[in-house]
């Protein structure tokens, strides 16, 4: 055999076990995005929000959703859809940004044209000035694409090519477990065991939690442009009129808040403002601010760190939360402004 037929004929084997490996993850469907014709199983294997977001934002057991990171992660959707009567998951991802999160929105809103409620959760990362809306660390964006290209090509990574695998071994389990189908990850224990095991590591949780805000904003962040309000606008608007929207700034340490009469409470301000405004082109939207000082809130022992709150805070938020939906739902289109609490 000749160099350029083994060249071909290698090539066509590669091209051939390419095409093999890809039309067997497209009917496998490793993370249930609902994309192949095959049926292999409700839901996935107990894994990372991340990936499991595409599952659970697809579901249409649930009328209602959260959106955002670990700040809003904490509150019940169970405690939610008791207050309202509206089934919620949790969609709610550590460590994203705007950009991710309103992935999540619209791959939640592709499967879910006449939602009841949403509820979304702007932070610190929201007042960034980047029109590019960075995001710092990786994010499967091609799971939630409405691109087949870019699903396809998703595909092909070694760390799907796993999932393959294990969705293969899930489908002829005869009881397979199953990542709690709502979404909500409790995070309080997993901060409790690093204090109780590591002293160093909760007196550094504690200094930053404790630290006093500067005075100045972070890099970035100072405004007076704030694309993700502007790119939030759009979001909110296509909402169908009967959704109730419920934007939450969510709780941060007594210390970590700015001190008003400094620049930085000027622009995380301006920020919120922009962000509100953006949410208000939606005929049922309701602005919750805790990212303000609370009577309820000035206990630095119910935070863990400068951002993540402790169970009663989330329960006081989700009841607030609830309340707002509640509000939202039995008001007429157009009937009064939203109250802010």
């Amino acid at each position: 055999m000749t160099w350029r037929a083994f060249a071909g004929w290698f090539g066509g084997a590669a091209a051939a076990i390419l095409s093999g490996y890809l039309l067997l993850a497209f009917l496998v469907d490793p993370y249930d995005s609902g994309r192949s014709p095959v049926s292999t199983g409700v839901g996935v294997r107990p894994q990372g929000p991340r990936t499991a977001v595409a599952s659970r934002g697809r579901d249409t057991a649930f009328a209602g959703a959260v959106i955002g990171n670990s700040h809003i992660q904490l509150v019940s959707p169970e405690r939610l859809g008791e207050a309202t009567g509206i089934p919620f998951v949790q969609l709610s991802v550590p460590a994203t940004s705007p950009a991710e999160q309103f992935a999540i929105l619209a791959w939640y809103l592709r499967h879910h044209p006449q939602p009841e409620a949403i509820v979304i959760a702007p932070d610190e990362y929201w007042c960034t000035d980047d029109p590019a809306l960075p995001n710092p660390k990786s994010f499967p964006f091609w799971l939630l694409s409405d691109s087949a290209t870019a699903y396809l090509r998703g595909l092909l990574r070694f760390s799907v090519a796993q999932e393959v695998v294990n969705r293969l071994g899930r489908a002829l389990a005869r009881d397979p477990a199953r990542a709690p189908p709502d979404g909500w990850s409790d995070y309080e224990p997993e901060y409790l065991g690093l204090a109780a095991g590591d002293a160093r590591q909760a007196a550094a949780q504690a200094a930053q939690r404790d630290t006093p805000a500067p005075q100045t904003p972070d890099p970035g962040r100072a405004g007076p442009g704030f694309p993700a309000a502007e790119r939030f606008a759009h979001l909110a608007g296509g909402l169908p009129a009967r959704t109730a929207l419920v934007v939450v700034f969510p709780p941060i340490a007594p210390a970590a808040l700015a001190r008003p009469g400094t620049a930085r409470h000027a622009a995380e301000a301006a920020c919120k403002a922009a962000i509100a405004a953006a949410a208000r082109v939606h005929p049922r939207t309701a602005v919750l601010d805790w990212r303000r000082p609370r009577p309820d809130l000035d206990d630095p022992s119910q935070f863990f760190d400068a951002g993540h709150y402790r169970h009663p805070v989330a329960r006081r938020l989700a009841d607030a939360v609830g309340a707002e939906i509640r509000r939202l739902v039995a008001r007429k289109e157009g009937g009064g402004p939203p109250a802010q609490p």
